[in-house]
Order: structure tokens, then C-alpha cells, then sequence
């Protein structure tokens, strides 16, 4: 059995179709790890998740921003777009949004000695808080009043986890820093609004990679995340980022998990948009 980590496919079915072909996948056997934002933007959503839904017992998936903002549309919470139409419109939606609902923030493999959030873990939290949060979180987006719960969480949130905040202000730092971070300052304020790469001129201004924050409270596995296409393919002791900028003209990466050492494939995309910076 291989099991293979794969950055943002963002609605690039054909891209991914290629790397599962490359890696040689083999679903009597084989896993993946998608680190999400499964949609949005790319052309083939909806075939993207017609085809996880078709293995969905050889995937482990983390939800991103884009995927939370699909549920969103599918409760008429955001405005629907071109790309995410076809999944709303088709007689599929209700099966496939249920089990997009159902989907976790944080995916945790104590044997292989990974994890996996779309965005990383706030440096706020050790592992045994994010699996609580993550799990709380996962609780709302799966329950009965998750419409009006998930209508709360496109609100502005805090930049600051407070244990001492309301509870729906709580979740909402909590989805933010599964989904949306990148940068934090040292007093582990999160900045929500930076998208490029790392530079000399914001680190002069306080502000670093999460995973590279002062401080940052211990995680004993290694966190796979996705979610920082300008930020591409980065790999250290303690973070592996795959989120390689298939959608803007880069690639769709994939990583091999279970070895002693990283094993990285790639395929080369077609990008339809322009980076964002």
C-alpha cells in the first residue's frame, strides 16, 4: 500500500487525473491525503468530486476555504460562480455537499507521524487542541443548524485565539486558522490579509510563516498543508507544504507518505488564472 499526499486541486480535474496515472494509484490498495480546496476556480469541480466520491473509501480529506465556500453557496449563504454552478445544479448536489459536510478540518496518522489542515495549526495550539477544535468545529458543519452556524463563520472573526471570547467567536478563529492562515506576528496574531511568499520587507514587519512563529507550541507530527500557492513546495522537519499553484499555471504535486524518504511526483498544469499576490 502507498499512500500519497496531494496539494490543492481546486477543480483541476485533469491535472489530478494525470498525477493518479504518474504515481500509478491503485485503488485496491492505495490511499490519498488531500489537503483541500477540492474546487473553485478550476473548470472540472464538479468532476473532481464526483470522482473522490466514486473512491471516497481510499481518501482522507481536509476542508479548505474553497470547499467551505461551495457548502456556503449550497446553503445560498455566498453567490454561486461559473465554476461551482455544475455542482449546485446537478441532481448529485444533495449526496455530494452531504458528504462534503462531512469532512474533517484536522486528519491525524500517529503510525505514518503526520498530520494534515488545510492551512496549518495555529501556532496557538498543540496537537491535543487542534484535534478538540478541529473536532468541535467538524461537530457544527455537520449538524442541524449548520446553515446558520456556517452564515456566522464568513463573519469577521478575531486575529487572536481568546479562550475568554463568545463561542461562535471562537469558532470562528478556530475555522480561520485551519482554513485561511499564512502569516503570524510574535505575539501569534494571525494576518489573514498577506497572500504572497515570504519577503525580507514583512518579516521586518513582525510578520513570519506560521510554522516559523516564535514560540509556536510543539506539534509531534509532521503538519501537510496546502492552501499557499506563492509559498509553493516546501519541505522541513516539521511542515510539508503542497500547495504548488496548479491552478495559476503551476503544478499539482503529490507526495509519497509512508517512506523513509519523501518521494515527490508532479505534473506540469495549465493555469487559466493569474497568480494572486
Amino acid at each position: 500500500m502507498a499512500v500519497w499526499a496531494i496539494g490543492d486541486i481546486q477543480g483541476c480535474n485533469d491535472s489530478l487525473q494525470q498525477l493518479l496515472t504518474k504515481i500509478n494509484f491503485d485503488i485496491s490498495k492505495d490511499r490519498l491525503w488531500l489537503a483541500g480546496d477540492l474546487v473553485n476556480r478550476g473548470n472540472k469541480s464538479l468532476e473532481v468530486l464526483e470522482f473522490l466520491y466514486s473512491i471516497k473509501g481510499n481518501v482522507d480529506i481536509v476542508l479548505g476555504n474553497h470547499d467551505l465556500t461551495l457548502i456556503a453557496a449550497y446553503y445560498g449563504i455566498k453567490k454561486s460562480n461559473p465554476t461551482i454552478e455544475p455542482i449546485l445544479s446537478s441532481p448529485n448536489a444533495p449526496k455530494l455537499l452531504k458528504w462534503l459536510r462531512g469532512q474533517k478540518f484536522l486528519h491525524v496518522d500517529y503510525q505514518l507521524g503526520y498530520c494534515m489542515a488545510h492551512a496549518g495549526i495555529s501556532p496557538e495550539f498543540d496537537l491535543g487542541m487542534a484535534i478538540e477544535y478541529a473536532k468541535r468545529i467538524e461537530e457544527r458543519l455537520q449538524g442541524e443548524d449548520a446553515k446558520s452556524w456556517l452564515k456566522a463563520m464568513f463573519k469577521h472573526g478575531d486575529d487572536r485565539f481568546n479562550r475568554e471570547a463568545s463561542g461562535i467567536d471562537i469558532d470562528k478563529y478556530i475555522i480561520s486558522s485551519f482554513t485561511r492562515m499564512r502569516y503570524c506576528y510574535k505575539d501569534h496574531r494571525l494576518d489573514f490579509e498577506q497572500k504572497g511568499a515570504p519577503t525580507d520587507k514583512l518579516r521586518a514587519k513582525g510578520l513570519k510563516p506560521w510554522f516559523e512563529c516564535d514560540h509556536r507550541k510543539e506539534i509531534e507530527l509532521k503538519i501537510i498543508f496546502g492552501h499557499w500557492s506563492t509559498l509553493g513546495f516546501h519541505h522541513d522537519e516539521n511542515v510539508l507544504a503542497l500547495d504548488t499553484g496548479c491552478l495559476w499555471g503551476g503544478k499539482l504535486t503529490a507526495a509519497r507518505i509512508d517512506v523513509d524518504e519523501v518521494e515527490i511526483v508532479q505534473v506540469e498544469c495549465d493555469g487559466i488564472m493569474e497568480p494572486e499576490v
